[in-house]
């Protein structure tokens, strides 16, 4: 039985209730921590299975993150050989950028705390987004944002003032800009870390934390049944998924067609 492999860029962000689903859904688990020094494998051929973190770096700043264009080159190959893929917050920009998506600071500013994002029409065909509500709780927490996404990618939630929300590139690669794992401590720590943004924003520290810990279990049951969709289709157990099998190489539309 293979495993998922997971980037973790960040000690902050770490797989918390994501992890928790993974293993209820039977999908088991490799964690590589670059952020730490471990190296990144060069190919997935091991994995059924890739999932990138989120983090406190600028997907924009190999200063920040020296190990980006390797890991924006094993989610290249993930999208080339099929294999599924699910990026979280920076995960998700990393994974529109490796493919020709646009990065930036956002000019609508940090949007932190719980949030509703809209589904989009495309989600109704979606192997792991069909069944999400119309607009479901989610977990924001970032500064930056994807403000073009690639070539081919399909729009799959979005918000008013941060339109790229979720997306799938190809047939099994997923980007959430928004957080689906935190708890309680998670928040609490973000929030002690992010205390000046929070003050700039004109918000109360605690009741950031005591409005994110009312939506989780809202948010949990979204986002949990989404986790054991993503596990199935790992383990090759979704039914009506119709997909390619692991390996056959993507192809790409020419530009004009």
């Amino acid at each position: 039985m293979g495993r998922a492999l997971v980037v973790e860029n960040d000690p902050t962000d770490d797989l918390r209730r994501l992890g928790d689903w993974f293993a209820e859904a039977g999908l088991e688990l490799t964690v590589v921590r670059p952020h730490a020094g471990e190296p990144l494998p060069e190919t997935l051929d091991d994995y059924l299975a890739l999932v990138v973190l989120g983090g406190d770096q600028s997907a924009y700043s190999t200063e920040q993150g020296p190990w980006f264009p390797a890991l924006e080159g094993l989610l290249r190959k993930a999208v080339r050989h099929h294999v599924p893929t699910l990026g979280v917050c920076l995960g998700a920009q990393l994974l529109a950028q490796a493919h020709g998506g646009l990065v930036e600071r956002s000019t609508s500013g940090p949007e932190i705390g719980p949030a509703l994002v809209g589904r989009r029409d495309a989600a109704d065909t979606d192997p792991l987004f069909k069944w999400v509500p119309l607009l479901p709780d989610v977990v924001q927490w970032h500064s930056d944002e994807i403000t073009e996404l690639p070539i081919g990618a399909v729009l799959l939630a979005a918000s008013s003032r941060y339109p790229h929300q979720a997306f799938r590139l190809g047939d099994r690669a997923w980007g959430v800009q928004f957080h689906i794992e935190c708890d309680v401590d998670m928040i609490t720590a973000w929030t002690e870390s992010d205390s000046e943004v929070i003050e700039e924003l004109g918000f109360d520290p605690d009741s950031v934390i005591a409005a994110t810990a009312g939506v989780l279990a809202d948010v949990e049951e979204v986002w949990q049944p989404f986790a054991a969709r993503f596990a199935a289709l790992a383990k090759g157990e979704l039914p009506g998924a119709d997909i390619p099998a692991p390996g056959t190489p993507r192809t790409l539309p020419l530009l004009g067609q």
